[in-house]
């Protein structure tokens, strides 16, 4: 999401932390910088298949709070990779401190890392990639058939210019409309086997963590700044209102990798 990336200073307790995770129901916060909670990230992990030795790869992991999670719970053997050397240090200082195996590497993609994956794992993160072809051919290329893509989409149509520039970080916001996106995924050898919407449960996330920024704006002003905070509350309530009224919407998938 379109979000002010802070995450590379994110230890558990400072004043960011604490207001994000205040903003969800217990025990769904893990650290993620997004709308998706602790429940949606297992869901979309067992409908994919993930469980006990599956060779996961988390792309745009960041500080590898859902892929710890799905490591500890699922069992997977777990590779996660982000373009943040910060936000890779944090992850494995998380691990170690876990006691959970995980391989965490810097890395901006595509390409992906070498190597064959049960599972490409993307959250909340294809809205970044403005080439979504590119990114979908080299998944389905790190997968064996039967392989499994799960993912989270914002899907509409692309930002117009005035929408462009109300929104902070709108360089990472690359909408696409649903039936592209799934002419993009069978073009790359990737079929949908599970879609759900989740816009409403997703606008409630973001609304809460807006009333939690506000709340928290003049502790928050001393960590990342007051051009930061207000950054943070712009592009929430566009969410939000977005979601609203239909503009964007946000959906959970996996897709199978067939034989070409």
């Amino acid at each position: 999401m379109s979000v002010v990336r802070v995450r590379d200073r994110l230890p558990a307790g400072d004043a960011l932390w604490a207001t994000r995770a205040a903003a969800f129901p217990p025990g769904e916060f893990v650290g993620q910088e997004s709308f998706v909670t602790a429940g949606e990230v297992l869901a979309l992990a067992r409908r994919a298949g993930i469980a006990r030795g599956a060779r996961v790869l988390d792309l745009c992991c960041g500080i590898g709070g859902p892929g710890l999670l799905v490591t500890r719970e699922l069992g997977c053997a777990y590779t996660g990779v982000d373009a943040s050397p910060g936000a890779v240090d944090a992850a494995r200082r998380r691990a170690s401190a876990a006691g959970l195996a995980a391989d965490f590497r810097v890395a901006r993609v595509p390409p992906l890392p070498a190597g064959r994956f049960d599972v490409v794992l993307l959250l909340e993160t294809l809205l970044a990639f403005p080439d979504k072809p590119a990114l979908l051919r080299e998944v389905a290329a790190a997968l064996p058939v039967g392989g499994r893509f799960a993912c989270t989409i914002e899907e509409g149509r692309p930002l117009t210019t005035a929408e462009r520039t109300a929104m902070p970080g709108s360089d990472t916001v690359w909408l696409t409309p649903l039936a592209r996106l799934r002419a993009d995924l069978n073009r790359a050898g990737l079929r949908v086997r599970w879609c759900v919407e989740t816009s409403r449960t997703h606008r409630t996330t973001v609304d809460a963590l807006v009333d939690a920024y506000a709340a928290a704006a003049p502790d928050l002003v001393g960590v990342i700044g007051a051009d930061a905070v207000e950054r943070l509350l712009t592009s929430h309530r566009l969410w939000s209102r977005w979601l609203r009224d239909g503009r964007v919407r946000k959906f959970a998938v996996v897709a199978e990798k067939v034989r070409p």
